[in-house]
């Protein structure tokens, strides 16, 4: 039997709906069980201080846990891989941070491509790094440190909580753009880079604020000059590196991803939510407390963030010839 026209139309609009109707159903009633965060990191560090932060935050809100889960080794690329191998119903999430954009180029061969596959959903803080030196070094300032340095060439250790760590790119830049000499001595992990730059086994670090903002407090370390464009409201003294340094500047950075799949609704709720989040007091104090920085956007910002990341830390890791472990 032959259908008239106009209810064969109907029901091809209905049928071509149908999806549409059923995807957004799934988004309304998201999340009907605990959802992952998953952290490539250990527990314990910035990284997964922020996650647990906003994880509580989102768990409050959607009414169904937002777990944290460490899974740390390989530079992160374990549990980004998790992420990336995951179901796109945004049940596993990734705390994504700017490891990812250094790991495209540190490492020669990996299982995903994290730009294509990784789906940027919210930006959510920014970690500033600070130059900071044992007392012993003679110098006070980022200018007087870079004559020590050319005065003392090969004398100077740079720790670093590894090869291709945000510590250990920070510091290779400063040595191209200012053509110092330093060793780069990689630990395993930023505690006991820090503990032997506190013991004067190595001279110099860019560590992130949240790591060392309590040991510049107490004096056992001096702080040369934070590495944001701007000086920080947690330590208004200390002058930026690019005040000596023109054009030098770096920041971590934290957000979330998820699989490369995942609808547009979920992205859309969930950068919502991170976004109020970033609007509420008590998590603006607790950043604050932490000394890092708002960092609210939306997908397609974040998205920019993460592309001139990775370019920018190219030409850092290809110039200096850094290598994975």
């Amino acid at each position: 039997m032959r259908l008239p026209r106009r209810q064969f139309l109907q029901l091809v609009a209905s049928a071509a709906a149908l999806p549409v109707v059923s995807g957004t159903a799934r988004a309304q009633t998201y999340p009907s069980r605990p959802v992952r965060i998953i952290v490539g990191f250990p527990a314990g560090g910035s990284f997964d201080v922020v996650a647990r932060l906003f994880g509580q935050w989102l768990s409050e809100r959607f009414g169904q846990p937002f777990i944290v889960e460490n899974r740390s080794g390989a530079g992160g690329n374990i549990a980004t891989e998790a992420v990336v191998n995951a179901q796109p119903d945004g049940y596993t999430l990734l705390l994504v941070n700017d490891t990812h954009a250094v790991n495209a180029t540190l490492y020669d061969k990996l299982n995903y491509n994290f730009i294509r596959d990784i789906a940027p959903i919210a930006s959510i803080a920014g970690i500033p790094n600070v130059m900071q030196v044992n007392p012993a070094v003679p110098a006070r300032s980022v200018n007087e440190f870079i004559a020590y340095a050319k005065a003392n060439p090969g004398k100077i250790n740079m720790a670093s909580g590894g090869n291709g760590s945000p510590a250990h790119v920070s510091g290779e830049l400063f040595k191209i753009m200012t053509g110092v000499n330093m060793l780069h001595v990689p630990y395993r992990g930023g505690a006991p880079a820090m503990a032997d730059l506190i013991g004067g086994q190595v001279q110099v670090m860019f560590a992130n604020i949240p790591q060392t903002i309590e040991i510049l407090k107490s004096g056992r370390l001096r702080p040369l000059g934070v590495t944001t464009a701007t000086r920080l409201d947690v330590l208004p003294e200390v002058p930026t590196v690019g005040e000596s340094v023109p054009g030098y500047e770096t920041s971590g950075w934290i957000g979330l991803g998820g699989p490369r799949q995942i609808s547009a609704e979920l992205v859309g709720r969930l950068n919502s939510e991170i976004n109020r989040a970033l609007d509420d007091p008590k998590i603006k104090a607790r950043l604050t407390d932490l000394g890092v920085s708002r960092l609210s956007g939306s997908p397609a910002n974040f998205s920019k963030l993460i592309a001139a990341e990775t370019e920018k830390w190219a030409k850092v890791i290809r110039t200096a010839g850094i290598k994975a472990e």
